[in-house]
């Protein structure tokens, strides 16, 4: 590229963030009267730093035999193999609509060190997705996937995915037994190895997170040292617009730019609430506004998002008259310090792994009950995710961190789930402890095009066939629905 074009570039860059930064700031970022009670947001840095950068090493599966009971096409694996560092695992196939029927196993080997894992489980049914028909959903990069796996900091791995069977009866012959593949695996069988990259320097810790848990940069690693990122200035200015645009997005509610939006009490608010949405308040939610108090959210800069990954563009429905309940099925051995970290590994894995435009979830919930934006387009705006097969629509998705078939959510993660969706819900007008008719897009429960009576918190499994949000998370939302209820103060 000659200097005259970079010259040219750079220009039309600034310009162009100039303008995006001119018209957010033009914007009310508070109403006045609360505004002056505001506790103060810290504003970060205009361009995020290139250290945000991770990377997936992507491995093909081959087929094992281990022994004659078993066709060569029933199992397929990873030897073990030391690889870069990653922190994150999954596996991805090629058709998203193809089930896999089997068991998805990995062990992994703590970086820098002797120690391999035992064998550990990936998730199989990975029901998050975009809404058929959705320009998301038939962009032709969707992949079927695994749930990820957080493994924390690690250099090597070895993988094996086992077709379900199917024990015939006893031949009456002999008295032997036959075991037969019930289904073949899926083609293109891919082991996912995702590094989430670092925060820039000081991003996470602005944010309330400190940076425990997360890799430094510069450290020696086995097999190499942490890549380096770009230092293009062309791409370091296209990051910094993305970065604004997505900031951008919750002008009304902080400081541009700010890695998180702070706790407001219930009259902040209620003052907030009639700045935002004035002209499409009915006249009851004048008089009185039921909406639970705004619970302190880290942004996507707060948690280091890198915002090239993402498409640009945001895509809105009509409102959030419903709230869909997840968990990430990525386990549960990571720290509160080390949640940024994991987010942006499934951020990673959604976008670059799995073919979405973006991470799936509108917020994710830690077990210390830290609130998260997720998927880009403003936190008070109805954005749509892909969370909820055939539900995205008029929705919100909310992801808690972690695994929760038999392990009890915290407390703490319970309650934020109650304080986010009386707020988020609350700007609709929707009660929590009520009930709502959403249109199903399509999916494995309802047919396409058919109303249909859910709560207004629900469990991912009341809209789709799944085990999500697992059974002690789900056994949860009763109190959820009267606890955000009564934070809206009905």
């Amino acid at each position: 590229m000659t200097m005259s074009k970079i010259r040219s570039m750079r220009g039309f860059l600034a310009s162009s963030i100039g303008v995006t930064c001119a018209a957010a700031l033009a914007l009310p970022l508070t109403p006045p009267a609360v505004a002056a009670h505001q506790a103060p947001v810290t504003a970060s840095r205009p361009a995020p730093s290139a250290e945000v950068l991770g990377g997936t090493q992507s491995l093909p599966l081959a087929p094992v035999a281990r022994d004659r009971t078993l066709a060569p096409a029933g199992e397929q694996g990873v030897s073990r193999r030391d690889v870069r560092h990653f922190s994150l695992v999954g596996v991805v196939w090629d058709d998203p609509d193809t089930a896999l029927h089997g068991s998805v196993q990995v062990r992994t080997r703590a970086a820098g060190t002797d120690t391999w894992s035992g064998w550990q489980d990936l998730e199989t049914h990975n029901d998050d997705a975009a809404d058929p028909g959705t320009a998301e959903r038939t962009s032709g990069q969707v992949r079927g996937a695994t749930a990820p796996l957080w493994v924390g900091d690690s250099d090597g791995v070895e993988a094996r995915v086992r077709a379900e069977t199917d024990r015939t009866a006893e031949d009456e012959a002999d008295g032997s037994r036959t075991t037969v593949a019930a289904a073949p695996l899926p083609t293109g069988l891919r082991l996912e190895l995702v590094d989430p990259g670092e925060a820039a320097e000081g991003e996470v810790a602005r944010s309330g997170v400190d940076r425990r848990g997360v890799a430094r940069r510069g450290v020696a690693r086995r097999g190499g040292t942490h890549r380096s990122a770009p230092t293009a200035e062309p791409v370091a200015a296209l990051a910094a617009l993305a970065a604004t645009d997505a900031s951008a997005a919750n002008a009304g509610l902080g400081v541009l730019g700010a890695t998180e939006l702070p706790a407001l009490d219930r009259k902040q608010t209620e003052q907030e609430l009639f700045a935002l949405r004035a002209g499409e308040l009915t006249e009851q939610q004048r008089v009185k506004p039921y909406i639970g108090p705004r619970p302190r959210i880290v942004t996507r800069r707060g948690w280091g998002a890198d915002e090239k990954l993402r498409e640009k563009k945001f895509v809105y429905t009509k409102k959030a008259k419903a709230a869909f309940v997840h968990h990430t099925a990525s386990g549960n051995g990571y720290s509160c310090a080390q949640a940024p970290s994991l987010i942006r590994g499934i951020y990673r894995y959604h976008v670059k792994s799995m073919g979405w435009r973006d991470i799936g979830y509108n917020f994710l919930v830690d077990k210390c009950g830290n609130i998260y934006e997720g998927r880009a387009g403003g936190v008070a705006k109805p954005v749509l995710g892909a969370h909820t097969l055939g539900f995205n629509t008029n929705s919100v998705g909310i992801a808690v961190l972690g695994s929760y078939e038999s392990t009890k959510p915290s407390a703490a993660a319970v309650k934020a789930v109650a304080r986010l969706t009386a707020w988020k819900l609350g700007l609709y007008g929707a009660n929590p402890s009520g009930k709502t008719y959403l249109k199903s897009g399509g999916g494995n429960l309802y047919r396409k095009g058919k109303n249909v009576r859910l709560n207004v918190i629900s469990g991912h499994r009341d809209g789709f066939n799944t085990e999500c949000p697992g059974r002690l998370l789900y056994s949860k939302l009763g109190s959820t629905r009267s606890t955000a209820a009564r934070y809206q103060g009905r």
